[in-house]
């Protein structure tokens, strides 16, 4: 036995764990999304904090949320459709070259002190309605990044450990510069950053076709995409799922200004700090699913993830305590990503490739699309009974369901 090789220490960060950045056209959308993501966090905390320091209105912080997603809930299936239609790569480029004019129509309005709220509402609904293409066909695309399936998995959960770390990142930088030079240099920022990723597109080369979806008509793909979805119990559970986590869960996030504001008696720094801290658990999150080898027992971490994110949500809404809360929000980053991108690579390792941008539309309606409600329901609720209250109810509801699902999910791979 050779003791040297026993007593070495086993690595925290194996090459298996980035296995997927070996594809080239993965590496490049990798570093271009890095840097993109961090300023679109940034815009995302610049945005909330700006509607609730112009209107301190919970009302209409929720409004805007819902503003923002309720497009994407609309035009996401129909998006599918014609991300099976049209060429994902031209489509990615198109969205982010969208959201990159979005970005500098914001900067210009607040630099030049003309930002009204009703320009934020208009700005949001038009980034929802980019968001219903983008983000089907950023799901779907990634399969054509990927030249070895084994590898798609991994892929899955490296985009969440990207989109995580910039979660981190990106609030922690736009608390500071909101506090110093205010919510115009983020969004700035955020517009410069989408240059990186639409480099990163146009560098591409020789990725891998796409499925070729027949030549139906609109509706009639339409029908087909969700009968498909549905008729595979898998895919109809998972969706079930995390359409009733969107709901009643994921709203909490719209609802942080108001605990930096009113409950922990804070500032943008303070807000900041609480959402870097769901994202320092989301990206122990990534971690540990880019760390797994294949997709075997994903159901049953699924099932898992689902009751850390509410129960954790349940604690938050109980506490009074800012070290406390951002150590529980740490928990609630970690359940909501293990159960979005869980769920996201199970989806993808069972579609088909000419199905694929319509089943993935429809995740996004489940995961993104049933937000938009939420955060109208909250804001009303937070209006009525408190910020506290509210998410104690929504935490309930998500539990209630992981438990209802339990079987079903674990049962899965």
């Amino acid at each position: 036995m050779n003791m040297e090789a026993e007593k070495k220490p086993k690595k925290i960060f194996s090459a298996a764990m980035f296995r997927a950045l070996k594809h080239k056209n993965y590496r490049l959308f990798f570093a271009g999304q890095t840097i993109s993501l961090i300023g679109t966090w940034m815009q995302q905390i610049a945005m909330n904090w700006l509607v609730y320091r112009l209107t301190n209105s919970v009302f209409l912080l929720g409004t805007v949320g819902f503003a923002t997603q309720m497009s994407t809930f609309v035009l996401a299936p129909f998006a599918g459709v014609y991300t099976d239609r049209w060429n994902r790569h031209k489509i990615l480029i198109t969205t982010q070259s969208l959201s990159l004019l979005q970005a500098l129509i914001f900067t210009i309005l607040i630099f030049t002190h003309t930002i009204a709220v009703w320009h934020i509402f208009v700005l949001a609904v038009f980034l929802g309605f980019v968001n219903a293409f983008d983000i089907p066909a950023r799901q779907a695309f990634l399969v054509q990044m990927i030249d070895d399936r084994k590898d798609l998995p991994n892929a899955i959960a490296l985009n969440s450990s990207v989109f995580n770390a910039a979660r981190l990142v990106g609030p922690a930088v736009a608390g500071i510069l909101i506090a110093l030079l205010g919510e115009g240099f983020c969004f700035l920022l955020n517009s410069v950053s989408y240059v990186a990723v639409i480099i990163a597109l146009l560098m591409m080369k020789n990725f891998q076709p796409q499925g070729k979806a027949n030549s139906k008509k609109v509706w009639e793909h339409l029908r087909e995409g969700f009968s498909y979805a549905f008729h595979l119990p898998t895919v109809r559970n998972i969706l079930i799922l995390l359409a009733i986590i969107s709901l009643f869960g994921m709203p909490y996030s719209v609802l942080m200004p108001v605990f930096a504001k009113k409950i922990f008696l804070g500032g943008a720094h303070t807000y900041g700090f609480l959402t870097g801290a769901t994202g320092i658990g989301a990206l122990i999150a990534a971690f540990f699913l880019a760390a797994r080898k294949d997709a075997i027992g994903l159901g049953k971490i699924l099932f898992i993830g689902s009751l850390i994110f509410g129960t954790s949500i349940l604690l938050f809404s109980l506490s009074h305590n800012l070290v406390l809360s951002l150590f529980i929000l740490v928990a609630i980053g970690f359940g909501q990503i293990v159960q979005m991108a869980s769920g996201n690579t199970i989806i993808q390792t069972q579609v088909d490739d000419s199905m694929r941008g319509r089943i993935m539309s429809i995740y996004t309606m489940a995961f993104r699309g049933f937000m938009p409600l939420g955060c109208l329901l909250a804001g009303t609720l937070a209006t009525l009974i408190g910020a506290p209250y509210t998410l104690f109810l929504g935490s309930t509801v998500c539990i209630f369901a992981g438990l209802l699902l339990r079987k079903k999910l674990t049962a899965i791979g």
